[in-house]
């Protein structure tokens, strides 16, 4: 461990304190520069009212900016135009009262504090925790307030004189918070750049949408590494030895993470061979829908009542899984029909493939085609071939609507449905003669004897 906390520091930083707002707050000319402050505020909200919708066009023209950050141009666009046009003035106006050698240390004093309030809120409109959110912004207004009132460096100073050791790396209370900040600013930094890479990619037309996921994959993966092991660096850690303990833990961890280490592995491969891609129609088991999303650990298949399953990616790699578009788009639907047999055949076949034409979604090219397929007990038994090349709208729908068409035809033509039907045979049994003996007939009547 290091050194002890001395309390003297922090009563020199109180006196100092003290001593500043004497000096420079607790004066008459602090109450001209409030008014010119206030006067300035004011100035800024009436300005803001027509540069807001300016700037939403021109947030607007840039699709990839809005579409990455939707909640930061938001953001800027309702709550920061006002604060965003008082640092501006402010800062002339600070320019011009140091060139004339006016006081202007009230206006440096709020030129902090406004351009501290449009940091946090900025920074704090991408944390969705708002406990996190308060927590990260009381941290930033403490160190705009201690730079305000010149405390910031002392402060600094002691937290940098409290140290430890950890492994023969030498740190600081004010190191560990420097990389924890350096840590959280980086991540956030890297996720941005990987949501604006994910909507740019989408815009690239000769790449396939695979591919695409693929590329975001391995970028977002770069940027996370790169940033935890520059933040390592940064602390002083020798990436050589953590490699080595990574390893001895990266081992342990695969033994005992098998699965999930399977489902990430299957997601590459599923990416890089390409069997399945974003808005293919599959069925694996009892589920199908198209896919709405590749994930690292499982892939989202939305089934047409809008449920949404997230399927392991090891199961589509070892499991049997059919995918209607892997290819093309084609599908050949089988629709079954049976008619009566006193029903013409050749008739029930032509008014199948109207009904078959009339629908939009059929194709014409392979064409539809009735076949015969057997005599059933109650039915002569058909099955409709029809093609289509959008399954991911729906299957069952096209069927309704051909069956629709072929009941409607029947019964315009008198084909008659096949019911299920049974013949019976009746036939009479021949009359029996019952002849009973005397001593028989006896014995039942006296049973006693």
């Amino acid at each position: 461990m290091g050194n002890a906390l001395n309390l003297d520091d922090f009563f020199a930083v109180g006196l100092q304190a003290q001593n500043y707002v004497l000096t420079h707050i607790l004066v008459w000319n602090m109450l001209l520069q409030l008014i010119v402050v206030g006067c300035l505020y004011l100035l800024a909200r009436l300005a803001a009212g027509p540069v807001r919708p300016w700037l939403h066009r021109q947030l607007k023209r840039h699709p990839l900016v809005e579409h990455s950050l939707p909640h930061l141009t938001r953001v800027i666009t309702t709550r920061l135009v006002s604060p965003i046009i008082t640092v501006a003035l402010l800062w002339f106006t600070l320019r011009a009262a140091s060139h004339f050698h006016w006081p202007n240390h009230g206006i440096r004093i709020f030129l902090s504090l406004f351009l501290a309030w449009v940091i946090i809120r900025l920074l704090t409109s991408q944390i969705k925790n708002r406990t996190l959110a308060r927590g990260i912004s009381v941290i930033f207004w403490s160190v705009a307030a201690l730079d305000i009132v010149h405390l910031l460096h002392p402060f600094l100073a002691l937290l940098n004189s409290i140290d430890l050791t950890i492994s023969n790396v030498h740190l600081t209370l004010l190191s560990v918070l420097e990389g924890g900040f350096l840590l959280v600013a980086l991540f956030w930094l890297a996720k941005k750049i990987s949501v604006f890479f994910e909507h740019w990619i989408k815009t690239v037309e000769h790449i396939t949408p695979s591919a695409q996921v693929l590329l975001h994959k391995l970028l977002t993966f770069a940027l996370f590494t790169l940033v935890a092991l520059g933040v390592l660096y940064y602390l002083g850690f020798n990436l050589t030895a953590l490699a080595v303990f990574s390893g001895a833990i990266g081992l342990g961890l695969g033994f005992g993470l098998q699965k999930i280490f399977s489902n990430l592995i299957s997601g590459l491969i599923i990416l890089a061979d390409r069997s399945i891609k974003p808005g293919d129609v599959i069925q694996l088991g009892d589920t199908h829908g198209y896919i709405n999303y590749l994930g690292s650990r499982y892939v989202s298949v939305v089934t047409r009542d809008a449920t949404e399953y997230l399927i392991p990616n090891e199961d589509l790699v070892t499991n049997q899984v059919i995918n209607w578009s892997y290819s093309n788009n084609l599908v050949r639907l089988k629709i079954p029909v049976g008619i009566g047999y006193d029903s013409d055949v050749q008739q029930a076949m032509d008014l199948m493939l109207e009904a078959a034409a009339e629908v939009d979604r059929i194709l014409t090219d392979p064409k539809p085609a009735c076949l015969l397929i057997g005599f059933g007990e109650n039915s002569v038994d058909f099955q409709l071939r029809v093609w289509i090349h959008d399954p991911q709208n729906g299957v069952h729908n096209v069927k309704s609507q051909i069956l629709l068409g072929v009941w409607k035809r029947f019964q315009q033509h008198g084909i008659d449905l096949p019911l299920p039907q049974r013949v019976l045979h009746h036939q009479s049994v021949p009359e029996l003669e019952v002849a009973v003996r005397p001593r028989e007939r006896d014995a039942a009547l006296n049973p006693t004897g």
